[in-house]
């Protein structure tokens, strides 16, 4: 799995004009899922997004969690951020998980968020055309990569 975590002071995702999921401060990720990913993948990428220390503390010092604030996550599925771009200009996302794969493992992670404390999970709607907009706080932007963890090589 890849994960495109921002820090946000706002977050929200509509599809067709219809707001499916928003969050205040908090964070923003953007879900890749690889062939190969399992819950045990999203159960520890959740814990991790959760207890993840991006947010500043009294010293301004990144000391603590979305967990510490009480922030929400919003998870939107991309499977864009499995392309490879290797050869030409067009991407391939072969690296990508199908869809019967990646949505029962995207469903896996929000709902790890929710097991691991987060206390607002918003999401986006799987294999919609989606418009997600933020706010950037900072800008903190932090990537995730599975493959590290499972000894892939990347």
């Amino acid at each position: 799995m890849k994960a495109v975590i921002q820090r946000v002071r706002h977050a929200c995702v509509e599809v067709d004009g219809r707001k499916t999921g928003e969050i205040g401060q908090g964070l923003l990720v953007l879900l890749g899922v690889e062939p190969g990913d399992t819950e045990q993948t999203a159960r520890l990428l959740a814990r991790k997004t959760a207890a993840l220390r991006i947010f500043t503390d009294d010293e301004d010092k990144m000391n603590r969690s979305v967990l510490d604030i009480g922030g929400g996550v919003l998870a939107v599925s991309q499977f864009t951020l499995c392309a490879d771009v290797k050869k030409g200009n067009r991407p391939s996302f072969t690296g990508a998980a199908g869809p019967e794969t990646a949505e029962p493992l995207y469903e896996c992670y929000c709902a790890a968020l929710a097991e691991n404390g987060v206390a607002h999970v918003g999401r986006g709607v799987f294999g919609a055309h989606m418009d997600v907009s933020l706010l950037n706080d900072g800008p903190v932007t932090i990537l995730y990569d599975s493959a590290i963890w499972e000894g892939k090589t990347v």
